[in-house]
């Protein structure tokens, strides 16, 4: 079987969740900030393992990667080979937000 990866595109939503998630945490560690974010934005690139085990959607068309206390809420965009990030959460909160997105 053939691994199968994809072009990671974060959507300007998830790219400003990516913004406030930083602010927030700098205001106890910069340097703690810097390693989630990176946490964070690597996450996606292991997609290519966990895209075929993966059940849970949110509203049959996201799919989710936890990592740390986060949730990254993408789809699967098989035509263009894409992997597109639409949101990223705390796994507190719930994704109300993507009624907006959609």
């Amino acid at each position: 079987m053939v691994e199968k990866t994809y072009k990671i595109i974060w959507t300007n939503e998830a790219k400003n969740d990516l913004k406030d998630i930083f602010d927030f945490i700098k205001k106890q560690s910069v340097q703690s900030a810097k390693n989630v974010i990176s946490d964070i934005r690597n996450a996606p690139k292991s997609v290519h393992f966990l895209h075929q085990n993966e059940k849970e959607y949110y509203n049959n068309k996201y799919r989710r990667i936890i990592i740390r206390n986060y949730k990254v809420l993408y789809r699967i965009n098989e035509f263009n080979n894409e992997l597109i990030v639409a949101a990223v959460f705390h796994t507190n909160q719930e994704p109300e937000k993507l009624s907006e997105i959609d």
